[in-house]
């Protein structure tokens, strides 16, 4: 892939359509919209020929304390690649880099939730160090862990 990440502005949310329907999901994107204004979401693109090829969140706050500690673990939200761009990289370049900027911004640990049969998914954050399970529980969408991987300081 030869695309570049960059992020997100919020003027700039409706072109997330490219990967995902915001229409079918709107209650989840005006969460999203909501949390990049207030600056809690910092949203990162893969970007290649102006169309964006996936998406990335780092959240600072959610009211769960596997998922955030203030000043010490961030939460990875919503990593999501256009179908036919899936194994290609995107997905890894992105976890590559949120993992660089929550080091910079002097998090310690970031935490991911994803569903116990997202199999592709697991393969992907267990190569990028999230080891550490934290919490097995099930939801609405099936069962899911939450994962933590220790940044170097």
């Amino acid at each position: 892939m030869n695309g570049s990440i960059r992020q997100l502005k919020p003027e700039e949310f409706q072109k997330c359509s490219d990967i995902w329907d915001l229409e079918k999901h709107a209650e989840m994107a005006t969460r999203f919209l909501s949390e990049l204004q207030s600056g809690n979401r910092l949203t990162w693109v893969y970007e290649q020929d102006g169309r964006f090829l996936g998406e990335i969140s780092l959240v600072k706050e959610k009211d769960d304390p596997d998922y955030t500690v203030p000043g010490r673990r961030i939460y990875v939200s919503r990593l999501i690649v256009r179908r036919e761009n899936r194994r290609q990289g995107v997905g890894k370049a992105l976890v590559k880099h949120v993992v660089s900027r929550a080091a910079e911004m002097g998090y310690s640990e970031i935490s991911i939730g994803v569903d116990m049969d997202n199999y592709p998914a697991l393969r992907l954050y267990w190569q990028a160090g999230f080891r550490e399970l934290l919490f097995v529980g099930e939801d609405a969408d099936g069962k899911y862990f939450k994962l933590l991987k220790r940044l170097s300081p």
